[in-house]
């Protein structure tokens, strides 16, 4: 059985990690669920499963649920009350659903307090990546992937020295505009973007996917997750999405991790390691799926991934302003403040101006990140 607290539960990796949580309840008990703002939701998950306490944003709506849960379950909030489920004594495992920088506290406090954590959120490792996996040795808990192209190569590693990697292969489906000529662009629309081919997913993640960002954000987390360079990153177009990511050994050896698009899986993989449990959730046909192909990315038309490439290699604070000048980016294109290019444009343009800091504090990071949501914003 494995204690697991949710920060982000109400969210689409959230509502994923419940169904996974109700599938196997001599497997997983949720002792701790986070919400943003749906207290709704949140409510019905905390009378469906029990947990030892819940966390809401808003105070005054928490108030509101202490009220109807009674002494069953206590309730906390705001930043504090991350904090509080973060370093619950019961938990085994934190996962980290938390859209944005507010999951990073939270993962750090979970860590310094012996709990393994399980990480949906990209921001923290694209921001402090440096940081967390330091301090994940320095207290001796693991940093387990949720995504599931960080999941497949963590599957396919499988305790493997990293020295053994020729290069990591992240798999992109290309989004949806992955055949659209370039001079269309400016003219894609929020709803066209919205238009995932494979996965369904939140807003802003739908839009990093069709930028490519998430690709980008992706090969910065990989880079630390598994201690290999960013010249080791590699990424390749696969339009199928069934093969979720590869590993290629120095031998020319490469294994890969297949199944249907299904979050569900992932996810319960990082909160039953190392152990895996029977679930009818995921079928996969390779006889009906029939062929699988690959591309190379255009780096012209979607210039993320080298913008990624180069905040990864510098390191410092400019992944924290790729990462956040991309995120007030995305919240302009979808205000009709900015058009599909300019998310691009934007990023490329904090990204010049930044003054790097190598090696820098917790301080520092959130500093830089302050600094870039300024730049783009103005």
């Amino acid at each position: 059985m494995k204690n697991v607290v949710l920060l982000g539960s109400t969210g689409s990796i959230g509502t994923s990690t419940v169904k996974v949580a109700g599938d196997l309840p001599d497997r997983i008990r949720l002792v701790g669920l986070a919400a943003g703002g749906n207290a709704d939701l949140l409510l019905e998950q905390a009378r469906r499963f029990e947990p030892d306490a819940i966390s809401l944003t808003d105070p005054a709506r928490a108030a509101e649920l202490r009220d109807l849960l009674g002494t069953r379950v206590r309730v906390h909030s705001g930043a504090e009350g991350l904090l509080e489920l973060a370093t619950l004594p019961s938990a085994d495992i934190v996962l980290i659903a938390i859209v944005g920088t507010a999951g990073l506290a939270p993962a750090l406090a979970a860590i310094r307090a012996g709990k393994d954590i399980a990480v949906a959120s990209k921001e923290i490792l694209v921001m402090a990546g440096e940081i967390v996996m330091e301090e994940a040795r320095r207290h001796g808990v693991r940093v387990l992937a949720v995504d599931s192209e960080h999941s497949a190569i963590f599957q396919c590693l499988e305790g493997r020295d990293p020295g053994t990697v020729r290069n990591l292969w992240l798999t992109a489906s290309g989004g949806p505009f992955r055949q659209t000529p370039k001079e269309e662009f400016p003219r894609i629309t929020v709803e066209r973007a919205l238009q995932h081919p494979s996965w369904v997913m939140g807003r802003k993640i739908t839009i990093d996917s069709a930028t490519l960002f998430n690709k980008g954000l992706e090969m910065i987390e990989a880079r630390w997750l598994f201690d290999v360079g960013m010249d080791r990153v590699r990424v390749v177009v696969h339009p199928q999405s069934v093969i979720h990511s590869m590993v290629e050994f120095v031998d020319g050896s490469m294994l890969a991790q297949l199944s249907t698009p299904d979050m569900c899986l992932p996810i319960q993989y990082a909160l039953t390691y190392p152990d895996r449990a029977p679930s009818a959730r995921v079928q996969t046909s390779l006889a009906q799926i029939g062929n699988l192909t690959f591309e190379e990315p255009d780096g012209e038309r979607f210039p993320a991934i080298e913008l990624a490439r180069r905040a990864g290699d510098i390191g410092g604070t400019l992944p924290a302003v790729f990462n956040a000048a991309n995120e007030v980016a995305v919240e302009a294109f979808c205000a009709g403040r900015l058009d599909f290019p300019g998310i691009t444009q934007s990023v490329q343009r904090a990204m010049d101006a930044h003054r790097v800091v190598a090696h820098p504090t917790l301080e520092q990071i959130l500093a830089a990140d302050a600094w870039a949501r300024a730049a783009v914003g103005a």
